[in-house]
């Protein structure tokens, strides 16, 4: 569990070969990654939370279905693999509108160049030779900034599109209408007070003399 608190990227690892799956979940573990390990690429699609409508799974989820809780940064995973290939998971992945922002890394023991080009044209990040070694690890350091700037950035754009309402105009507004009734009100009962004070004088003054 320290290793999953301390962990900055969350990787997908999708290999059918027990001893390969290892070496590459011991690998990431290493370069303290938090990493899931699943044997096929309907496992993958499940712990994704995508579900296959073309095969039929008679045997219950085995992968916990706690995906929610759990973002996916990357996904590495096995070209030749029995039921769904590597390419042929690349391909759901990046039909998915949740899901296709997600890189996607494919390896193989084979190095066939028409295999590479159809994985890289269909979306793959990058194309992996096993045995796959630390070098080839830290290569994935780049892949996964790029998803979170991408995050980032359309967190701006959320925050653009709801801009606070206006009110501070209209209250200025308000206030100079308000201003200029004060005084008229005040010279009214300035000239009411000024009349019979100035009246007062000229009787008392003719009752003088």
């Amino acid at each position: 569990m320290g290793m999953a608190a301390e962990a900055q990227f969350h990787v997908l690892a999708v290999d059918d070969s027990l001893i390969d799956r290892k070496l590459i979940e011991r690998l990431l573990k290493n370069s303290s990654y938090q990493v899931t390990a699943v044997d096929s690429g309907s496992k993958a699609l499940e712990f994704l939370g995508l579900r296959e409508d073309d095969q039929t799974n008679p045997s219950p989820p085995s992968v916990p279905s706690n995906h929610h809780e759990m973002q996916v940064n990357l996904i590495i995973t096995d070209y030749c693999m029995p039921g769904m290939t590597g390419y042929d998971l690349l391909k759901k992945i990046k039909e998915s509108s949740s899901l296709k922002d997600i890189p996607v890394v494919i390896m193989s023991s084979e190095n066939v160049p028409s295999r590479i080009n159809r994985c890289l044209e269909e979306g793959a990040e990058e194309f992996l030779l096993k045995p796959v070694q630390l070098s080839d690890v830290n290569r994935l350091r780049p892949h996964l900034l790029k998803g979170k700037l991408r995050e980032q950035k359309l967190q701006q754009q959320q925050q653009q599109l709801s801009p606070p309402p206006p009110q501070l105009p209209q209250q200025q507004q308000l206030q100079p209408l308000q201003q200029p009734q004060q005084p008229n009100n005040k010279r009214k009962s300035i000239e009411e007070g000024l009349s019979p004070e100035r009246t007062r004088p000229r009787y008392s003054g003719l009752a003088v003399v």
